[in-house]
């Protein structure tokens, strides 16, 4: 099971109360994840990633294991205490300010 934790507003869009526990089939990679993410919760498509695009929201970010994967392929395989579910995927609402 991978944990996600989701960010305020996404959780209250799909009645969440904390983090989310999803099964992934395959390798687990980010993509796998947001994919698993939208299929259980169908409120959160193009919220998290682009209808169009698949790429990120331009104020959302992802970290794994304390690393920042916001940047990083979609394919690439998460590590392993997040795809054990030992640490969570964390989609955080970036600030924007100056």
């Amino acid at each position: 099971m991978v944990r996600v934790a989701l960010p305020y507003h996404l959780r209250n869009l799909a009645g969440i109360a904390g983090d989310v526990e999803l099964r992934v089939a395959g390798p687990v990679t980010l993509s796998a994840v947001l994919d698993a993410l939208e299929r259980r919760y169908p409120m959160l498509r193009g919220t998290i990633r682009d209808y169009a695009t698949g790429e990120r929201r331009a104020f959302l970010r992802f970290f794994a294991c304390e690393e920042d994967w916001s940047l990083m392929a979609p394919d690439a395989a998460l590590p392993e205490a997040v795809a054990a579910g030992r640490e969570p995927l964390l989609i955080i609402g970036a600030i924007a300010g100056g």
